[in-house]
């Protein structure tokens, strides 16, 4: 018996924060790029753009890694628990 996991983001939903985030990915792109600096303050700051992005991106993989991996324990924990009230007779005398 396999239970399946259900969705809890819609794909509108995903779509919306995919183009919230390429959005603001390209209009922070644009703004380094018209900025009155020497080329090297516009480089520094497209270093730093493309760190923290990643950086956000990495973070958002961990959370999601550690949220399923509480998730599965408490599936393997369930189901330990079911095996053993199923194996559980209460009415069962043993040795009397």
């Amino acid at each position: 018996m396999t239970a399946t996991v259900p969705h809890r983001t819609t794909a509108a939903y995903f779509l919306q924060a995919a183009a919230s985030f390429a959005l603001a990915a390209i209009a922070l792109t644009i703004g380094i790029a018209y900025l009155p600096v020497s080329a090297w303050m516009r480089a520094f700051l497209a270093v730093g753009v493309l760190y923290v992005i990643t950086s956000a991106f990495t973070l958002a993989k961990v959370v999601r890694d550690r949220q399923e991996e509480g998730a599965i324990t408490s599936r393997v924990d369930q189901a330990r628990l079911e095996k053993l009230l199923a194996e559980h007779d209460p009415f069962k005398m043993e040795n009397i």
